[in-house]
């Protein structure tokens, strides 16, 4: 797999309340973050363990056989760190495609998961 893009940050709650809102995030009654694009899917977990990994299918039709990666690790105020890692087992697309993918990504774990706990 050639890695595209990766980006840690830390969120505020504890390692297994991320990784269930990895796991579950339509799940009822819990935080409405994953909002995709109109030309975005579902993803698809194709691999998890509790509480340190998950492995998204791709959000984008157009590259279905990228995974987005989730490392999750605990921190010493309680918290976690989670980096998230954008990777493809084909060619690279152009930068500015890799660039789009990126943006994306960040901004839909530090931005929309991170805002869900209220950070």
């Amino acid at each position: 797999m050639i890695e595209l893009g990766s980006r840690e940050r830390r969120q505020p709650p504890p390692p297994h309340i991320v990784w269930q809102s990895l796991t579950e995030p339509r799940r009822p009654g819990g935080r409405q973050w994953l909002d995709l694009h109109p030309d975005e899917v579902e993803p698809r977990i194709l691999r998890a363990v509790e509480p340190e990994l998950v492995v998204w299918s791709s959000l984008w039709p157009e590259r279905p056989d990228d995974e987005i990666r989730f490392d999750i690790r605990p921190t010493a105020d309680g918290g976690c760190s989670l980096r998230w890692t954008l990777l493809t087992p084909t060619e690279a697309p152009e930068q500015s495609v890799v660039g789009r993918l990126r943006h994306r990504l960040n901004f839909l774990i530090n931005a929309l998961l991170r805002f869900s706990f209220g950070q």
